[in-house]
């Protein structure tokens, strides 16, 4: 699991068998600094984030598990919202 800031929505016309009422989401993993830790990507949307909201993202056999329809094609989905994070 890790915390990234959400960019905005994408549009796709085609979709797998399981995906078309899911939103996807373009993404910005972040660093606990808040700072962006590699590349942006595309994120499936489990909990109705919004452009600029702070989330937490699973990947992996996770991500697909997070989806109401269950080991759909996905690498990446946001599973919760960011209200706060403190590092020490």
């Amino acid at each position: 699991m890790y915390l990234a800031r959400v960019l905005g929505s994408v549009v796709a016309t085609r979709r797998s068998p399981g995906l078309e009422p899911v939103r996807l989401l373009w993404i910005q993993p972040e660093g606990p600094d808040g700072l962006p830790a590699g590349r942006p990507l595309v994120a499936a949307d489990a909990v109705q984030a919004r452009a600029g909201e702070r989330v937490t993202v699973v990947d992996g056999r996770e991500a697909a598990l997070a989806l109401p329809e269950t080991f759909v094609p996905v690498d990446a989905a946001i599973v919760g919202h960011v209200d706060g994070a403190d590092v020490r």
